[in-house]
């Protein structure tokens, strides 16, 4: 079980304080004699919500019309009797926790909160900066998720580069939340494609074709001008002594190696680091497939058929059993699929997590099949496929095909748009959306890109401290009373969102709502910037407030910002 955060590093989330109180209104409510006691059976969890009309309310639940059943009442009558407990409830601090507490048709309970719970909330922020933006869930668990993973035959192109995006932004969310996570990069240099590519970068350095199932491209060009003549000379013997295969395995064992060394340096461009780097070859070497096979074995899921060695895939719902060795007693990927599920959980992990291409839909099953064979629990193996990306220049798709040479890498598009356009516009999709990424758009230095958007409400805060501090006046340390009523309130209730954001992302393994709300956020600052004077020389004391409330949001659109890796800049 992984370490939670230290204590008082970490923010709790509003929706869980209210929880809590509806928690212990239904509580109080019983003992009181006004509701019922009831089985442990029928106790419904208690779920809260932010209501969809900002007018009812900052939260509600609809516990009342769970109730309703095993009570036999009226939900509006229980939605009274609960909302008549939840009046008088005191929030963190000591404060009232409620503005208002409303019973609403057919069975709802709508919750206002208080500016004082506002306010304790902003004070906080900026009691504990570093706090705001990581939270601690329940059952905090170590997880392994494996990204990226393509095949070392080219440089990662814009295409496949898009599970870097959705890995270690997932990774960033599940930290946040309190898990422990490894970042693991699994390289196939154990299949023909390796192969392949030798005999591309042999065939360019002899002058020769490229075969017609081989790779083309300039970086095959560049590989077979970069090839070490120690490494020609030992292909070629291998060729002389065994044969134009042995040549091709010779060379593209060392291409694969190079195309790695640059998927490292693109990755590391991208701020994007591994723990761990896996190659398909070491899990048959350290013996993880034979463990695994034999394990399988033993659950009678193997058997021998016309030569091959199977696993009974169709014994768990699949459509057919799926090979592991063929006849000519070579193994499958997925013997090596399932070596790693092995190797995997042998190192403590709760939880894996896969992130592969939509291609990848039909190994989903057998995997998972395999994993529940061996005894691991099913639903501690996830695997999210990433739809694929459609790039468009001036209104025109962008087509790619490694194998042709054709594509635009990933070190080209961080030239041409920079890594936080990139970042943000992958994270403002779940992964099993499809794109359309705008590659002008994304250059953009204008509202029109919502990247630029968001830092630039960070520079403007930004700089209006920077004024402030010239100008002789801080921020208030205290807040008492300086939310009441709008603009000041309606940006502490937008900026106070973030722990829950931060849970539904790791809950929901998206972060197209962390985008979402960092353009809220940014959207309530300009109103307020628009409609409140905050550096005014007639009212120290307000300004000394909003300046607390300002810092507050530069400190939310940090967190926000840094959650997705986007830089947050000073000025702009």
């Amino acid at each position: 079980m992984p370490e939670p955060h230290p204590p008082g590093q970490v923010a709790e989330p509003l929706r869980t304080v209210v929880r809590r109180a509806v928690e212990g209104a239904w509580a109080a409510a019983i003992d009181g004699g006004a509701l019922p006691a009831i089985d442990a059976a029928e106790r419904p969890p208690v779920e809260i919500e932010r209501p969809a009309n900002a007018e009812h309310g900052d939260f509600a639940t609809n516990l009342a019309l769970k109730l309703a059943r095993p009570y036999r009442r009226a939900p509006l009558q229980i939605a009274g009797a609960l909302a008549t407990e939840l009046a008088g409830t005191l929030g963190p601090g000591g404060v009232p926790l409620f503005a208002s507490v409303a019973p609403a048709a057919p069975g709802f309970v709508n919750l206002r909160l208080s500016d004082a719970a506002l306010e304790n909330v902003v004070e906080g922020v900026l009691t504990a900066p570093s706090a705001w933006g990581r939270i601690q869930v329940a059952h905090p668990e170590r997880v392994d998720v494996e990204f990226v993973s393509a095949n070392p035959t080219g440089p990662l192109h814009i295409g496949n580069a898009r599970g870097a995006f959705v890995g270690d932004l997932l990774c960033r969310v599940l930290d946040a939340a309190g898990h422990s996570t490894t970042r693991e990069y699994y390289f196939n240099d154990f299949g023909g494609q390796v192969q392949k590519v030798g005999a591309s970068v042999r065939a360019v350095r002899l002058g020769r074709d490229v075969p017609e199932d081989g790779y083309r491209g300039d970086y095959v060009r560049d590989l077979a001008g970069e090839l070490p003549a120690d490494v020609a000379l030992a292909a070629e013997t291998a060729a002389a002594a065994e044969g134009e295969d042995a040549a091709d395995w010779v060379i593209g064992r060392w291409s694969s190696e190079r195309v790695r060394s640059g998927i490292e340096a693109s990755l590391r461009h991208l701020g994007v680091q591994f723990d761990i780097w896996k190659t398909e070859s070491s899990l048959h070497d350290e013996g993880w497939v034979a463990r695994a096979v034999e394990r399988l074995r033993g659950t009678g899921t193997v058997y021998e058929s016309e030569g091959a060695t199977w696993f009974r895939s169709t014994q768990y719902g699949d459509d057919k059993d799926r090979v592991i060795y063929r006849s000519n007693g070579q193994p499958t990927y997925f013997a090596a699929d399932i070596g790693y599920v092995t190797e995997k959980f042998s190192r403590g992990f709760d939880r894996l997590i896969y992130i592969w291409g939509a291609d990848h839909h039909g190994t989903v099953a057998r995997l998972m099949n395999a994993a529940e064979a061996m005894g691991y629990q099913r639903d501690a193996v996830e695997v999210l496929l990433t739809a694929w990306v459609r790039f468009v220049r001036d209104g025109q798709e962008i087509s790619m095909s490694k194998r042709a040479g054709e594509f635009i890498t990933l070190d080209e598009l961080l030239a041409e748009i920079g890594v936080d356009a990139a970042r943000w516009f992958f994270a403002s999709r779940g992964p099993s959306s499809g794109i359309d990424f705008d590659i002008e758009l994304a250059k953009k230095q204008s509202n029109e890109n919502p990247v630029y958007y968001v830092q630039y409400a960070h520079a403007r805060i930004a700089s209006i401290l920077r004024k402030a501090a010239d100008s002789g006046l801080s921020r208030a340390e205290r807040i008492p009373g300086a939310l009441t009523g709008a603009p000041e309130a309606t940006l502490a209730r937008a900026l106070t969102r973030l722990p829950e954001v931060i849970e539904d992302a790791a809950a929901a393994r998206e972060t197209q709502g962390v985008t979402a709300f960092a353009t809220d956020l940014a959207t309530t600052f300009h109103a307020f910037y628009r409609d409140a004077r905050v550096i005014d020389p007639d009212e120290p004391d307000r300004s000394r407030a909003r300046l607390a409330l300002v810092e507050a949001t530069r400190i939310t659109l940090a967190g926000a910002l840094g959650l997705l890796g986007i830089s947050a800049p000073e000025s702009m």
